[in-house]
């Protein structure tokens, strides 16, 4: 069974810095496309950038210029470097990955933005 295990989540003040990994373990044959995503409290969970097998890379309009996301086939990981954070990137954000075919879901990691 494979698993994803996000961390680097936490507090930060408006204009602060992030980085989110995110690790697949378990019986991998392929890591496809792999992604996070977001949910703030009372809002539908969001796509905020993918990374394909091959590196090309897609974000969502509102963070743009200001997140990078990034993997490591080798080490089945992807990352996701967030700078000049926004109370409004305030959610859980979620690792997502294609495995064989297999869409799989991390628990979800915390972030919060100060004003």
């Amino acid at each position: 069974q494979v698993q994803l295990v996000e961390s680097g989540g936490g507090l930060v003040q408006a204009g602060g810095s992030l980085r989110l990994s995110c690790a697949a373990s378990g019986i991998i044959f392929r890591l496809n496309a792999m992604g996070w995503y977001r949910q703030a409290p009372g809002k539908q969970r969001e796509l905020v950038a993918a990374i394909n097998r091959s590196g090309s890379t897609n974000y969502a309009d509102s963070v743009k210029g200001r997140f990078t996301i990034s993997r490591d086939n080798a080490k089945n990981t992807v990352y996701l470097q967030m700078n000049s954070l926004k109370p409004e990137d305030t959610a859980v954000y979620y690792c997502n990955a294609d495995v064989s075919l297999q869409d799989v879901w991390g628990q979800g990691t915390q972030v919060t933005v100060s004003s």
